[in-house]
């Protein structure tokens, strides 16, 4: 007799799903809310991985290489459906918290193997968005009452006057809408801090 037998199918289903909503909270509530303070994001994230996972444990008890083919591509498509722009830090908690659901979701794989795999993505995020990583560096949107001249031709220039103006050190800027009629510009800005 081995020493763990296989669980039945609803014992299988609940282990996973605590596997994925206790990966989903430490995920979107320890890490993400923590840092960022997003309440609309956090409870869409949250949300959006337990739906996830119901389907795509429907969708991987019948054929998966073709069902839930589709069924991820659809999820993936209500990506663009959403109505106003998000940061990539906040897309990429989102799709982290999709991509619990479906490695706990899954069938034919261990529940071993899926606390390992859920664990590694943890610890993945945990380390990459640290805040004692990349501390100095940070980013935030700006407009400008006034288009400067330099802002397209001169690039140096227009990040030292950036730096003057915000204090601190900029490394990079993204125009991301110029308006002439109101004589307004909305500019990314990507700066260090400077040093005491």
């Amino acid at each position: 007799m081995p020493a763990f037998e296989s669980p039945g199918p609803i014992l299988e289903l609940v282990c996973r799903f605590a596997i994925d909503i206790v990966a989903m909270l430490v995920l979107v509530f320890g890490m993400y809310y923590r840092r960022y303070r997003d309440k609309e994001l956090v409870t869409a994230a949250a949300m959006f991985n337990i739906f996830a996972f119901a389907v795509l444990t429907i969708l991987s008890s019948v054929e998966f290489s073709v069902a839930a083919g589709f069924g991820l591509f659809a999820i993936l498509a209500l990506f663009s459906l959403r109505s106003e722009q998000i940061s990539k830090t906040e897309i990429t908690y989102f799709f982290g918290s999709v991509t619990l659901a479906v490695i706990c979701s899954v069938t034919g794989t261990s529940l071993v193997f899926v606390a390992c795999a859920v664990t590694l993505v943890l610890v993945g995020a945990w380390i990459v968005d640290h805040p004692r990583v990349l501390s100095s560096a940070d980013g935030i949107r700006i407009t400008l009452d006034q288009i400067d001249a330099h802002v397209l031709s001169n690039p140096s220039a227009m990040r030292e006057d950036l730096s003057r103006r915000l204090g601190v050190e900029v490394m990079s800027y993204q125009i991301t809408a110029l308006d002439y009629i109101n004589d307004m510009a909305r500019i990314n800005v990507f700066y260090r801090k400077c040093e005491a």
